[in-house]
């Protein structure tokens, strides 16, 4: 949707490439981005997190969100490493993810991934902090708070009341019914083991 980098716009009026590698969200970002009148300050580029085309020591800030949760472990790392790379010397690297606070996932993971059928591949926070490390980061900053990503009113708050509807009524179509009501049962039964986590990383001088 690109809400976040057009709330950043409209209060810091800094200049901010904004990436997907999907089409779709690369034309709703364009027409969001233009009916907020930031087009002068946001530009859109479809690309690859894991090869960015861009020279080292490029940006001030990187800011990934989520989708590092959605990689297995090696393509996390070499997010990272393009992270890093991309960064001036003093940049910081914002991202934020999704962490179980078990600390043996095997089990948590493998359901997971059946109940909704992608390969993410949620982290420890500590495991999290770890490859942060690996790629060269320090200064670490993180916080950390609790969700719960079945709930009516998480869906509303963060993808408006026309997407909730949209999400319900898919949900309820009879090829997704069961999908929909495995999910439901699955994070009602561990969403306390599920928090969000944001880290504030330094690439140093």
């Amino acid at each position: 949707m690109c809400t976040t980098s057009i709330e950043l716009a409209q209060k810091y009026k800094c200049k901010i490439t904004w990436i997907d590698l999907d089409m779709k969200a690369l034309e709703k970002a364009k027409t969001n981005i233009l009916n907020a009148g930031v087009e002068d300050f946001i530009t859109l580029q479809q690309w690859n997190a894991l090869k960015l085309p861009f020279e080292d020591n490029s940006f001030d800030i990187v800011i990934n969100e989520v989708m590092l949760t959605m990689l297995p472990l090696e393509s996390k790392k070499k997010a990272l490493s393009e992270y890093f790379r991309v960064l001036k010397p003093g940049g910081r690297l914002i991202t934020h993810d999704v962490w179980y606070t078990e600390k043996n996932l095997d089990d948590i993971l493998q359901k997971l991934r059946e109940t909704i059928n992608v390969a993410v591949t949620p982290l420890h926070i500590d495991d999290w902090e770890n490859i942060l490390k690996e790629a060269g980061f320090s200064k670490i900053e993180r916080k950390y708070w609790k969700m719960s990503l079945m709930s009516l009113i998480w869906i509303i708050r963060d993808e408006w009341f026309f997407w909730a509807l949209k999400i319900i009524r898919n949900g309820m179509k009879k090829e997704n019914r069961e999908m929909f009501k495995n999910m439901k049962t699955f994070f009602n039964k561990t969403w306390k083991d599920l928090k969000y986590v944001a880290f504030c990383s330094t690439k140093e001088k």
